[in-house]
């Protein structure tokens, strides 16, 4: 291949001038795409990628993260695929698991008018069999990271004879992670006439020579640095532990004063997935994301700005240009897949002068992120504090105590106390105890005296995404001698480390839970045992076996203590749960339970249910 030209042909942004999409030549199909996702102009590397890239140009892009880069290639590189031919004609190498993920959906989202398009993300941690059937099923796009990219083509699952445009998404990343061999190994294997694109932020002189080796005659597109995030907005970090990461935003959606709030997590299902658990938290929000037609997207945004919704789940792809001025709060709920996206992350809000905070759910092995972060804001993250329960307890009191005192001085009570009155004097009850009575009525629902959650499992992607890092971490694989190549933070190989310090098994003190006790429809002569109670409760809820408390067997039904206040849903789940093959048809009862020894730990399993 011959040498790119010369910089001093590059292309560089010099003026700022609103280009409309439908002036760079794309198809109908995805101009529909992009518009109902919400980009109504592009930006300077779209305007002055796309049009190269339609025309069969290679490009060496320099251009830094949250220049709008993915669909720089990824609509033009759509553009050029046949949905007939069930082969990969599209592959973009990307230096992370996480960036892997978010180009991906990215895509699918540009290409939703396309009949037929389906799409494969390769990435190490993750099992082949998935990876296996997605390209089986004739995935024409693939993207991936260069370890498990490497691995497929070694085993003849990913053939290349019809790829028609290869893209390098943050090549000077890769180059720091060690792939600059995997790369070269992986770029021997494209056929001579597939279109190279080459993005990355910097130049280092490893990056000019594979261009120069790979790319043929490229346009060089170098596009100014973004701006960094205001000055105006305070960067805090929690490192997640002790409780689940869904836990500790609805606290802070409790306890923490906003206008207006957005949610950023990794896909779209997860937007879904948040919005519906604040939902049933007593929080409403709204989920943006890439499934949504311009019309519902307009409608979700025209209810934030107006002030009938305060709480917006997204992605990054969705929240691109999303301006909502009222946003005060940002949470990371999950990491963003490279550093610039939080630059754009923290910016939704802080906007028009105003003040803003973000919070970033940190896991121990992410906390090396906060670096870079305040590098690129120029500004610190310091550590947050979550609220604990006695701070939400006082919260709720004020609270309570603020509605109560609007009541009473804006409602004519006079009906209502000769009721009280009457109450009191038929009842022999005080009136304040009456009141008392009456405050306890009105709180059983959200306690205000809350006590610790019952600790809960963590969520399942949670679990997948660590077993994940174990061979992945930041996205790079084991070599082809399955050996771990990388070396942790003292130089040592491999992951032991993992083995010999996982945390230890908290142990929960009983009398601190608040327990409620439960009648369940099973016994002794449906051949019931404690364990198969304590399983099959633990695994329908995902309740730690540790708040389980005393178990009372009779003959034809069972008492049960369980934590007070189990969401309405939950109960509801647990009702058909089947023991023995008797359903649990649990109820709550006054009866009293007697602690008696439970059944050995290896009986607490989940009975087979019928």
């Amino acid at each position: 291949m011959t040498e790119q030209k010369n910089t001093d042909q590059s292309k560089t942004e010099t003026k700022n001038e609103v280009i409309g999409f439908d002036t760079l030549g794309l198809p109908e199909n995805l101009l529909s795409a992009v518009t109902s996702i919400g980009f109504n102009s592009a930006t300077d590397i779209q305007a002055k990628t796309i049009p190269l890239l339609l025309s069969g140009k290679d490009v060496l892009g320099e251009a830094q993260t949250g220049t709008g880069k993915t669909a720089a290639f990824g609509l033009p590189a759509l553009a050029k695929i046949d949905t007939s031919i069930k082969k990969p004609q599209l592959m973009v190498l990307a230096p992370t698991r996480e960036l892997a993920m978010q180009v991906a959906e990215a895509i699918e989202s540009f290409g939703k008018n396309m009949k037929g398009l389906r799409v494969a993300t390769l990435y190490g941690g993750q099992s082949y069999g998935p990876q296996f059937q997605q390209l089986e099923r004739g995935a024409q796009v693939v993207v991936g990271t260069p370890g498990r990219l490497m691995d497929h083509l070694r085993r003849k699952s990913l053939k290349l004879a019809d790829l028609r445009v290869c893209v390098l998404d943050e090549a000077d990343e890769m180059l720091n992670m060690g792939f600059l061999e995997d790369i070269q190994w992986i770029l021997d294997h494209l056929p001579e006439t597939t279109q190279m694109c080459l993005f990355s932020a910097t130049m280092p002189p490893a990056i000019r020579k594979i261009a120069n080796r790979f790319l043929t005659d490229p346009e060089h597109i170098k596009i100014a640095a973004v701006k960094k995030a205001k000055a105006n907005i305070t960067q805090y970090a929690w490192k997640v532990s002790g409780i689940t990461k869904m836990t500790a935003l609805e606290r802070i959606a409790e306890i923490v004063d906003y206008d207006a709030l957005i949610i950023f997590v990794r896909t779209r299902n997860d937007t879904v997935d948040v919005a519906e658990k604040l939902e049933r938290a007593g929080y409403p929000a709204l989920a943006l994301n890439g499934d949504m037609n311009q019309a519902q997207r307009e409608r979700c945004i025209d209810q934030m700005k107006s002030g009938k919704s305060s709480i917006l789940v997204a992605t990054d792809v969705v929240a691109r240009g999303l301006d909502i001025p009222r946003i005060s709060l940002v949470i990371n709920y999950d990491l963003p897949g490279d550093n610039e996206a939080y630059v754009h992350r923290i910016g939704r809000t802080g906007r028009a002068g105003r003040e803003g905070t973000a919070i970033s759910f940190v896991r121990p092995r992410e906390m090396y992120s906060l670096r870079h972060y305040e590098r690129l804001t120029s500004g610190k993250v310091e550590s947050y504090d979550l609220p604990g329960i006695q701070e939400i307890g006082k919260k709720r009191i004020e609270r309570a105590r603020q509605e109560i005192a609007a009541i009473a001085a804006d409602k004519d009570l006079a009906s209502m106390r000769e009721i009280v009155e009457s109450m009191a004097s038929e009842s022999d009850v005080s009136m304040l105890d009456l009141a008392a009575a009456l405050l306890y009525q009105k709180q059983i629902k959200q306690p205000l005296q809350p006590k610790e959650d019952p600790k809960p499992r963590r969520d399942a992607r949670d679990n997948n995404r660590d077993r994940n890092d174990r061979n992945d971490r930041n996205g790079r694989d084991r070599n082809d001698r399955g050996r771990d190549n990388r070396r942790d933070a003292r130089g040592e190989r491999g992951n032991n480390r993992d083995r010999n310090e996982r945390p230890r098994k908290e142990k929960v003190n009983r009398s601190d839970v608040d327990w409620q006790t439960y009648r369940l429809e099973v016994g002794k002569e449906h051949g019931a045992r404690p364990g198969d109670i304590v399983g099959a409760i633990a695994n329908e809820i995902s309740l730690d076996s540790s708040y389980i408390g005393a178990i009372n067997l009779h003959d034809k039904h069972s008492f049960v203590q369980l934590p007070k206040g189990i969401p309405a849903d939950l109960f509801k789940q647990l009702k058909g749960v089947r023991v023995r093959r008797q359903p649990l048809a649990i109820t709550t009862s006054d009866e009293a339970v007697v602690s008696q020894k439970r059944a050995p730990r290896r009986t607490e399993r989940a009975p087979r249910h019928s």
